[in-house]
């Protein structure tokens, strides 16, 4: 094992955690973000598809960190509603 790996135990299981490759993960999750939110005010359709899919993943993610960080999850579920219902909200001109 080198000094970017580390394993992480929970109640029913340990597993092992590659720094590196989360890092690289994170940092195209934010570019892809970033590049959704430019082209949302450009009005481009796919850009409204990307936020809500990673509103929903986001969600979805969330909901498996209740029971460890129940506010923060909330909170971030209840963005993540907030953030799909403004974008599927009609365009105006």
């Amino acid at each position: 094992m080198d000094d970017y790996e580390f394993f992480v135990v929970s109640q029913s299981y340990s597993y092992e955690v590659d720094v590196t490759a989360w890092g690289w993960i994170h940092l195209i999750l934010g570019i892809v973000v970033a590049l959704a939110g430019f082209y949302l005010f450009t009005g481009r359709t796919w850009a409204r598809v990307v936020g809500i899919t990673l509103a929903i993943l986001a969600a979805v993610a969330n909901f498996f960190f209740i029971p460890y960080y129940p506010f923060w999850s909330l909170l971030i579920i209840a963005l993540a509603v907030w953030v799909i219902w403004s974008l599927t909200r009609p365009q105006e001109a």
